[in-house]
């Protein structure tokens, strides 16, 4: 017997960003708990290996193609979210990215001459890509006056890393915007509306693996100083995700709300001495 605390049987669920490697693994362990789940993402054909992959467990799911950056699209995807699964319960608000034009790389790019638009995609991808899901969903949410919106922050929105301040900084803002939709779901249409964030820390994957690791498997030397940050010694893996997003998503955590949880093997809390 499932334990009521942690159930998401029935819930429609919204993932944007469906195709991220960590995002991905999410969408998979809410349709495997028995969430209905909407996969949004840019690119159609990874999608439909995602979404084939869900249903060949036995899990429910759709995917639809969606800019997060477009009100229009979202509000097309929702539509058919809607025809399709009915209200949705959860919107979880996976897409965001950096750019390397927006990168300043000593001896390479200065920050002085980063371009205006690469830094305008990397803001508009992180930070509206979050807020317009967020009109769009949560519009049917207060309506309801019930809902449950899981952002997806980044260490750097504590911690400004070097090089990625635009992403840093877009993420900071996403971690004020969490706080302050909570508030407002909360007290302007429904206390049973929630709003939370989860923020990875530094999570080894195929795309960040070259920075990370030498093609002998050894730390680079930015690999080794966040490990030698992290308390735990180690990169997360996307499963070390997973529980966070279940308790979130539950109705265990049915009296949390407006919170940024930090999922980083102690990165956060370490000062360096």
């Amino acid at each position: 017997m499932s334990d009521p605390l942690f159930d998401l049987n029935g819930q429609v669920a919204v993932v944007t960003g469906a195709n991220g490697v960590l995002i991905s693994v999410m969408a998979k362990e809410l349709a495997a708990r028995g969430a209905k789940v909407a996969l949004l993402s840019r690119n159609e054909s990874k999608l439909a290996d995602n979404l084939k992959e869900i249903e060949d467990a036995g899990g429910t799911a759709i995917a639809l193609p969606c800019d997060v950056t477009d009100l229009a699209s979202i509000q097309a995807a929702s539509e058919k979210i809607q025809a399709a699964f009915g209200d949705v319960d959860l919107l979880i608000n996976g897409a965001g990215g950096n750019h390397p034009d927006a990168t300043a790389m000593p001896g390479k790019t200065s920050f002085f001459d980063l371009p205006g638009d690469a830094m305008r995609f990397v803001t508009d991808l992180n930070l509206l890509g979050t807020i317009l899901p967020c009109q769009v969903f949560g519009k049917g949410m207060a309506e309801r006056k019930s809902g449950n919106i899981i952002n997806i922050s980044s260490m750097a929105a504590f911690k400004p890393l070097t090089r990625v301040f635009g992403y840093a900084a877009a993420k900071a803002a996403v971690n004020n915007f969490t706080e302050w939709l909570a508030v407002h779901m909360a007290t302007v249409y429904s206390p049973a509306i929630r709003v939370n964030a989860i923020a990875p820390g530094f999570f080894l994957t195929e795309q960040n693996r070259f920075l990370l690791t030498n093609e002998d498997g050894s730390l680079t030397a930015r690999g080794q100083t966040i490990q030698d940050h992290t308390p735990q010694a180690r990169f997360g893996t996307p499963d070390d995700l997973l529980s966070t997003l279940v308790w979130l998503a539950a109705p265990g955590a049915r009296f949390i709300t407006g919170t940024v949880i930090p999922v980083d093997g102690g990165f956060q809390a370490f000062g360096g001495v």
